[in-house]
Protein backbone atom coordinates (compact mmCIF):
# COMPACT_ATOMS: atom_id res chain seq x y z
CA UNK A 1 0.00 0.00 0.00
CA UNK A 2 1.14 3.51 -1.17
CA UNK A 3 1.77 5.26 1.64
CA UNK A 4 -0.82 8.80 2.39
CA UNK A 5 1.88 11.06 2.73
CA UNK A 6 4.24 9.94 -0.81
CA UNK A 7 1.82 11.93 -3.78
CA UNK A 8 2.24 14.80 -1.37
CA UNK A 9 5.55 14.98 -0.88
CA UNK A 10 6.15 14.70 -4.49
CA UNK A 11 3.63 17.59 -5.22
CA UNK A 12 5.44 19.69 -3.36
CA UNK A 13 8.70 18.65 -4.70
CA UNK A 14 7.79 19.05 -8.19
CA UNK A 15 6.23 22.49 -7.02
CA UNK A 16 9.79 23.43 -5.47
CA UNK A 17 11.66 22.02 -9.03
CA UNK A 18 9.29 23.92 -11.21
CA UNK A 19 9.27 27.23 -9.19
CA UNK A 20 13.35 26.95 -9.53
CA UNK A 21 13.68 26.72 -13.24
CA UNK A 22 15.35 30.33 -13.88
CA UNK A 23 13.89 31.31 -16.79
CA UNK A 24 15.05 34.70 -17.61
CA UNK A 25 19.04 33.32 -17.00
CA UNK A 26 18.19 30.56 -19.46
CA UNK A 27 16.79 32.80 -22.30
CA UNK A 28 19.08 35.84 -21.79
CA UNK A 29 21.93 33.00 -22.45
CA UNK A 30 20.05 31.18 -25.09
CA UNK A 31 19.70 34.57 -27.24
CA UNK A 32 23.18 35.12 -26.89
CA UNK A 33 22.95 38.10 -24.24
CA UNK A 34 25.55 36.89 -21.66
CA UNK A 35 24.85 35.84 -18.18
CA UNK A 36 22.02 37.61 -15.87
CA UNK A 37 23.91 37.35 -13.02
CA UNK A 38 26.68 39.52 -14.49
CA UNK A 39 24.41 42.18 -15.90
CA UNK A 40 22.70 44.93 -13.90
CA UNK A 41 21.35 43.85 -10.52
CA UNK A 42 22.21 40.62 -11.04
CA UNK A 43 18.72 39.08 -10.58
CA UNK A 44 17.25 36.54 -12.64
CA UNK A 45 13.61 38.16 -12.60
CA UNK A 46 12.00 39.69 -16.24
CA UNK A 47 13.42 43.61 -14.82
CA UNK A 48 16.86 42.53 -14.68
CA UNK A 49 16.40 40.85 -18.15
CA UNK A 50 14.94 44.14 -19.82
CA UNK A 51 18.36 46.04 -18.62
CA UNK A 52 19.89 43.40 -21.56
CA UNK A 53 17.65 45.52 -23.63
CA UNK A 54 15.84 42.48 -24.99
CA UNK A 55 12.16 43.48 -24.52
CA UNK A 56 11.21 40.03 -25.80
CA UNK A 57 13.10 38.55 -23.48
CA UNK A 58 12.28 40.09 -20.54
CA UNK A 59 8.16 39.75 -21.75
CA UNK A 60 9.04 36.07 -22.25
CA UNK A 61 10.37 35.54 -18.65
CA UNK A 62 7.77 37.67 -16.86
CA UNK A 63 4.94 35.52 -18.29
CA UNK A 64 7.47 32.10 -18.01
CA UNK A 65 7.74 33.05 -13.82
CA UNK A 66 3.99 33.69 -13.87
CA UNK A 67 3.11 31.08 -15.62
CA UNK A 68 5.11 28.53 -12.93
CA UNK A 69 3.65 29.93 -10.09
CA UNK A 70 -0.32 29.18 -11.68
CA UNK A 71 1.11 25.61 -13.04
CA UNK A 72 1.95 24.72 -9.34
CA UNK A 73 -1.54 25.93 -8.08
CA UNK A 74 -3.47 24.11 -10.31
CA UNK A 75 -1.28 21.07 -10.78
CA UNK A 76 -1.27 20.55 -7.62
CA UNK A 77 -4.67 21.03 -6.59
CA UNK A 78 -5.63 18.49 -9.35
CA UNK A 79 -3.17 15.53 -7.75
CA UNK A 80 -4.42 16.25 -4.11
CA UNK A 81 -7.21 17.79 -2.65
CA UNK A 82 -6.67 21.14 -1.32
CA UNK A 83 -2.44 20.68 -2.20
CA UNK A 84 -2.96 24.00 -4.51
CA UNK A 85 -1.82 26.62 -1.84
CA UNK A 86 1.06 25.05 -0.92
CA UNK A 87 2.24 23.80 -4.36
CA UNK A 88 2.07 27.78 -4.75
CA UNK A 89 4.09 28.53 -2.04
CA UNK A 90 6.57 25.98 -2.50
CA UNK A 91 7.14 27.18 -6.33
CA UNK A 92 7.69 30.48 -4.98
CA UNK A 93 10.35 29.53 -2.74
CA UNK A 94 11.68 27.28 -5.57
CA UNK A 95 11.77 30.80 -7.21
CA UNK A 96 13.51 32.71 -3.94
CA UNK A 97 15.52 30.19 -3.51
CA UNK A 98 16.13 27.62 -6.45
CA UNK A 99 18.72 24.80 -5.59
CA UNK A 100 20.40 25.49 -8.97
CA UNK A 101 21.55 28.93 -7.77
CA UNK A 102 22.59 28.21 -4.87
CA UNK A 103 19.60 29.76 -3.68
CA UNK A 104 20.19 32.81 -4.92
CA UNK A 105 16.98 33.51 -7.16
CA UNK A 106 14.67 36.29 -7.98
CA UNK A 107 12.52 38.54 -5.86
CA UNK A 108 8.79 36.40 -6.60
CA UNK A 109 7.01 39.14 -7.63
CA UNK A 110 5.50 37.61 -11.09
CA UNK A 111 6.06 33.87 -9.95
CA UNK A 112 3.24 35.06 -6.51
CA UNK A 113 1.08 37.18 -9.41
CA UNK A 114 0.73 33.67 -10.90
CA UNK A 115 0.18 31.82 -7.75
CA UNK A 116 -2.60 34.18 -6.93
CA UNK A 117 -4.24 34.84 -9.68
CA UNK A 118 -4.81 30.48 -9.63
CA UNK A 119 -5.76 30.31 -6.31
CA UNK A 120 -8.92 33.41 -6.83
CA UNK A 121 -8.72 35.23 -10.25
CA UNK A 122 -10.11 38.41 -8.93
CA UNK A 123 -7.08 38.66 -6.39
CA UNK A 124 -4.74 38.45 -9.25
CA UNK A 125 -6.00 40.83 -11.28
CA UNK A 126 -6.28 43.16 -7.72
CA UNK A 127 -2.29 41.97 -8.04
CA UNK A 128 -1.98 42.84 -11.31
CA UNK A 129 -3.64 46.77 -11.07
CA UNK A 130 -1.70 47.43 -8.33
CA UNK A 131 1.37 46.26 -9.03
CA UNK A 132 0.89 48.36 -12.96
CA UNK A 133 -0.70 51.01 -11.28
CA UNK A 134 2.38 51.60 -8.69
CA UNK A 135 5.62 50.64 -11.22
CA UNK A 136 3.93 53.47 -13.51
CA UNK A 137 3.37 56.02 -11.02
CA UNK A 138 6.38 55.90 -9.38
CA UNK A 139 8.87 54.30 -11.97
CA UNK A 140 10.21 52.37 -9.28
CA UNK A 141 10.14 48.66 -10.34
CA UNK A 142 10.39 47.38 -6.46
CA UNK A 143 7.32 49.97 -5.17
CA UNK A 144 5.40 47.87 -7.81
CA UNK A 145 6.59 44.88 -6.71
CA UNK A 146 5.74 45.22 -2.97
CA UNK A 147 2.63 46.83 -3.09
CA UNK A 148 1.38 44.18 -5.11
CA UNK A 149 2.24 41.59 -2.84
CA UNK A 150 0.91 43.57 -0.02
CA UNK A 151 -2.21 43.41 -2.05
CA UNK A 152 -2.70 39.95 -2.36
CA UNK A 153 -3.74 39.46 1.48
CA UNK A 154 -5.94 42.34 1.40
CA UNK A 155 -7.82 41.11 -1.74
CA UNK A 156 -8.47 37.82 -0.40
CA UNK A 157 -9.91 39.44 2.47
CA UNK A 158 -11.72 41.51 0.58
CA UNK A 159 -13.40 38.97 -1.59
CA UNK A 160 -14.25 36.72 1.51
CA UNK A 161 -11.11 34.05 0.78
CA UNK A 162 -10.19 33.90 4.29
CA UNK A 163 -8.36 31.04 3.82
CA UNK A 164 -5.90 32.28 1.30
CA UNK A 165 -5.06 34.61 3.26
CA UNK A 166 -2.50 32.92 5.58
CA UNK A 167 -0.47 31.85 2.48
CA UNK A 168 -0.82 35.32 0.27
CA UNK A 169 0.47 37.00 3.21
CA UNK A 170 3.80 34.74 4.21
CA UNK A 171 4.55 34.75 0.50
CA UNK A 172 4.22 39.06 0.54
CA UNK A 173 6.68 38.69 3.76
CA UNK A 174 8.99 37.10 1.39
CA UNK A 175 8.63 39.47 -0.95
CA UNK A 176 9.13 42.36 1.56
CA UNK A 177 11.85 40.74 2.37
CA UNK A 178 13.68 40.02 -0.78
CA UNK A 179 13.32 43.39 -1.45
CA UNK A 180 15.30 44.65 1.61
CA UNK A 181 17.95 46.45 -0.06
CA UNK A 182 15.71 48.40 -2.00
CA UNK A 183 13.64 49.50 1.05
CA UNK A 184 17.34 50.70 2.55
CA UNK A 185 18.02 52.77 -0.74
CA UNK A 186 14.14 54.14 -0.85
CA UNK A 187 14.28 55.16 2.51
CA UNK A 188 17.95 57.09 1.31
CA UNK A 189 16.94 58.53 -1.92
CA UNK A 190 18.93 56.00 -3.55
CA UNK A 191 17.03 54.07 -5.43
CA UNK A 192 16.98 54.22 -9.06
CA UNK A 193 14.00 54.09 -11.40
CA UNK A 194 13.17 52.87 -14.20
CA UNK A 195 14.97 54.14 -17.49
CA UNK A 196 17.56 55.69 -14.85
CA UNK A 197 20.49 53.97 -15.20
CA UNK A 198 21.87 51.25 -13.25
CA UNK A 199 19.41 49.77 -10.95
CA UNK A 200 19.39 46.69 -8.34
CA UNK A 201 15.81 45.71 -7.82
Amino acid sequence: MTPAWLLPAFVLIFAYLLGSIPFGLLLTRASGAGDLRQIGSGNIGATNVLRTGRKGLAAATLLLDLFKGAAAVLIGGWLVDGGGPMAGAMAFIGHCYPVWLRFAGGKGVATMMGVVSALHWPAGIVFAVVWLGALFGTRWSSVGGMAAAISAPVAMWAFDRIDLMPVTLALALIVLWRHRANIARLATGAEPKIGGGKASV
